[in-house]
């Protein structure tokens, strides 16, 4: 006899109920939405890259998270942990074909071989969205409007987006003559908000001095308004230059676009991995702080060099849509309930298989969800079958009703039931049967 295999998932991977996953694509769709209101278009590449294509740019501990492996070919491949660095060599390969500057967003999964806590998976949903092509004010801060209305579109309405510059921070750390230890401040820096103060300062004393670990502690420690971070940053750093001016610039874009309240200049905010060279973004939700960042990114002007002369500069940001949907559920967010099977056809008689297609075929070019029961069975088991997948609208046609061209329809809701409804009139029947119930 022959044992049964343990229908088991790996830690860190799950699988998705459909009501889980209808929830899911109505967050996707609506993301969507978003980034094509702002002139985004998709994009998709492969799960699978040559390792090298991918350990290029992470850096550090990411870089020890991938999941990589040699292929039948022999070929050392690796499944992408993020999608910009993809997103990189696709430019390198496309841009002869593509038109700059170039808006893409791209939502699918990524893999990380990191520790599991709330929200966070080794299998996940990113959503990214990047302008390639230019190095301007305004595709910065197209990024941070596409960030706030994203949210606001979920329904999420407190929010703050936190931002920085590397190029500032990289401009104090020379100026404390911190510069060759750039990197790692940058990672530990990354861990504040997680780590504490006292264990940043700690981790900073291994890799700097004890003076330049409380200058940096100092530098990334926010003022009460962004004028006077960014006075104060640019002061440390060694003055006034192109990158707090830019900070200055995307101030007085938020100020125009009434949203200046939506954002805080927050020195802390570094983002670890290597690529950044610009603005960095970091999207913290304010009834929910524990749940961590939920959308970040930042400015990579040198991560398509690795593949192309071509000089690429780009800006971008990821919403972590595991993450997301957690906090919306933990915050209760009502959401339009998502779309599902609207008519069942039920089955009475097996002889009329053929014509019960043909009524949800009807049904299906007026615009209707439909499927049909498969067998004959019992009404009840496919009332529950229909109730149990929140169809609401059961379709009844015996062979009286199908030799008088007619149906009954039946409200699996409040169970009113309209009978003798000839096939022409079934469709406007049908919808007046989900207003009265909807209402």
């Amino acid at each position: 006899m022959s044992s049964l295999i343990d229908p088991r998932v790996l830690k860190g991977f799950r699988d998705f109920l459909p009501d889980q996953e209808r929830e899911r694509q109505g967050i996707e769709a609506t993301l969507a939405k978003t980034f094509e209101s702002y002139g985004f278009v998709p994009i998709d590449t492969p799960v699978l890259e040559y390792t090298e294509i991918l350990l290029g740019k992470g850096g550090g501990e990411t870089d020890k998270q991938v999941y990589r492996f040699s292929d039948h070919g022999g070929r050392d491949v690796a499944l992408r942990f993020d999608l910009t660095v993809p997103f990189a060599r696709f430019m390198a390969a496309h841009v002869q074909e593509l038109y700059l500057p170039f808006k893409r967003y791209h939502i699918a999964k990524v893999w990380r071989g990191e520790n599991t806590q709330r929200g966070r998976y080794r299998e996940f949903m990113q959503c990214d969205f990047d302008i390639v092509g230019v190095d301007t004010p305004s595709a910065d801060f197209e990024i941070l409007q596409v960030m706030e209305r994203s949210f606001r579109a979920l329904g999420i309405e407190r929010v703050t987006i936190r931002l920085s510059h590397r190029g500032i921070f990289n401009r104090f750390l020379a100026h404390i003559g911190s510069a060759g230890s750039s990197a790692e401040v940058l990672r530990i820096v990354d861990k504040l908000s997680k780590a504490g103060e006292e264990s940043v300062r700690s981790m900073l004393e291994e890799v700097v001095s004890h003076e330049a670990a409380g200058e940096i502690l100092a530098f990334i420690h926010p003022e009460p308004s962004y004028e006077a971070t960014l006075e104060k940053i640019g002061r440390l750093a060694g003055g006034a230059s192109e990158d707090t001016e830019r900070l200055s610039l995307l101030r007085s874009y938020m100020q125009e676009t009434g949203l200046a309240g939506r954002f805080l200049l927050d020195p802390s905010i570094t983002r670890g991995l290597d690529y950044y060279t610009g603005i960095v973004y970091e999207t913290f939700l304010d009834d929910l702080p524990d749940i961590g960042s939920v959308c970040s990114g930042g400015r990579y002007n040198n991560l398509a060099t690795l593949y192309t002369k071509l000089e690429l500069p780009g800006v971008g940001a990821s919403i972590g849509l595991d993450r997301l949907t957690a906090a919306l559920e933990e915050l209760k967010i009502q959401r339009a309930e998502p779309a599902g099977t609207e008519v069942i056809v039920l089955c009475l008689d097996d002889s009329l298989i053929g014509h019960y297609h043909a009524i949800a075929a009807r049904l299906r070019e007026a615009g209707l969800s439909c499927e049909v029961y498969p067998q004959k069975r019992k009404l009840a088991s496919q009332f529950t079958y229909a109730e149990r997948k929140g169809i609401p609208i059961g379709v009844i046609c015996g062979t009286e009703e199908h030799g008088r061209e007619t149906v009954s329809l039946k409200d699996l809701r409040s169970r009113d039931s309209s009978e003798e409804v000839p096939l022409a009139r079934a469709i406007d029947a049908i919808r007046a049967m989900r207003q009265r119930s909807d209402a």
